[in-house]
């Protein structure tokens, strides 16, 4: 049995263990930059550094972020069940950090359409192991009481860390240009790995941290995870609405990005996206915080439908003007709506899965149908630009983050209600 959290009442043979506060807040924070790989610099690369004289444009940097994106949602799955599995998660948290790492810095070695695609891929499998990672290693720590809060301390160092990045990568870029971000991803990641190094694996509880009270071998039932994925339809439906969330979402940044190339250019547009990134990460901080403290007063649904609220407003925004510093603003809110997202993005499934033992395993599929939405998202925001202009594909972007509202409004139930 799972004895990691027992009472100092209860005889005392097990000790309790030391809070694991710091570490994980050095781990989110360092993490933070490393785990989306080069995100949208990789769109101020390929556009502005390479060019069309190379043969990219918005479409075929669109066309390799779906393909990495499809590949790295089919990984999401079994990265989630490899996680409930595994008996020493940060081991593979180092190694999928080194893996995303080294895709991205072979991006100025390497050249062709294949070649780019094949590292992107690599880096999207290896990205899709954070997660599950994260909140595993979170919850086998922790414990379920106070996962919740400590989800959203988690995310807010994360949104922190991708803030601090985010502006060196600014200052940087604007004197050395966008390979600088290369070498600051390669820094990052011996920092988070480095930090994981001071997570002690025995004080992980492989039980909790996937929903059991004991492990199969001391005889826990273990169901299948397709049953508990299927027969869930509440877990179902929020799996489509993680897929319309990220269908509308992920090409924002970005399209901007691109926007932001052409009208300022490749070495202003770097940093430029650097400020776009730092608005909405210092948003997200006190966001992240603010979800973890009142969801057990106001529940999931209300602050999820928020989120889609601010998403559909920021893609209407930024059709309004191509001011630089008014698209850096409008990016802005992205801290709200992303910053809710990824706070009860592991709350809700972990309300919906409570006592399967597949709280792993269904973060993986619902961040497949996430990952297909963000896949999806950058080619079809890609072809609308060349077809009709970036206001078009704003406005469509917009459009889909209005159909999620309405999902979530009329569908989807309220999962702290559901848990009481």
């Amino acid at each position: 049995m799972a004895t990691a959290f027992a009472s100092p009442a209860s005889g005392g043979s097990t000790p309790r263990r030391s809070k694991p506060g710091s570490t994980l807040d050095a781990l989110n924070f360092f993490l933070a930059d490393v785990r989306d790989g080069l995100g949208p610099y990789l769109a101020i690369y390929l556009v502005a550094v390479r060019g069309p004289a190379h043969g990219w444009n918005e479409a075929t940097v669109g066309l390799v972020l779906t393909i990495a994106g499809i590949v790295g949602l089919l990984a999401q799955t079994p990265a989630g069940g490899l996680i409930d599995r595994s008996k020493n998660k940060p081991r593979i948290v180092m190694i999928a950090a080194l893996l995303v790492t080294l895709s991205s810095l072979s991006l100025p070695i390497v050249s062709g359409f294949a070649a780019v695609t094949v590292t992107q891929s690599i880096a999207a499998v290896a990205g899709a192991v954070f997660a599950p990672a994260i909140s595993a290693i979170t919850l086998g720590l922790v414990g379920p009481k106070l996962f919740a809060k400590r989800v959203a301390r988690n995310e807010a160092f994360n949104h922190a860390g991708n803030a601090v990045s985010a502006a060196l990568a600014g200052v940087l870029a604007w004197k050395f240009g966008p390979v600088v971000v290369f070498w600051l991803m390669a820094g990052l990641t011996v920092a988070s790995i480095a930090t994981t190094f001071r997570i002690r694996n025995d004080d992980i509880d492989n039980a909790v941290a996937r929903g059991l009270d004991c492990e199969p071998e001391e005889g826990c039932e273990e169901p299948s995870g397709w049953k508990v994925l299927v027969e869930n339809r509440p877990l179902m439906l929020f799996a489509v609405i993680a897929f319309l969330f990220h269908l509308s979402n992920a090409a924002m940044l970005t399209s901007v990005s691109q926007l932001l190339a052409k009208t300022v250019g490749k070495d202003q547009a770097t940093s430029l996206t650097a400020a776009c990134i730092v608005a909405a990460q210092l948003v997200m901080v006190p966001v992240a915080i603010l979800v973890g403290r009142s969801t057990e007063r106001f529940g999931t649904k209300p602050i999820f439908l928020l989120a889609f609220a601010f998403l559909a407003a920021r893609g209407a925004l930024y059709t309004v003007s191509n001011d630089p510093y008014w698209l850096v603003g409008v990016q802005a809110l992205d801290g709200v709506g992303a910053g809710i997202f990824g706070a009860l993005f592991p709350v809700v499934i972990a309300d919906l899965t409570e006592g399967s033992g597949r709280f792993n395993v269904s973060q993986g599929a619902v961040a497949t149908t996430q990952g297909l939405g963000a896949a999806l998202s950058a080619s079809l925001a890609g072809a609308i630009i060349v077809w009709a202009g970036y206001s078009v594909s704003f406005l469509t972007l917009a459009a889909i983050a209005a159909a999620g509202f309405t999902l979530y409004l009329l569908a989807m139930p309220e999962t702290k209600k559901a848990k009481q």
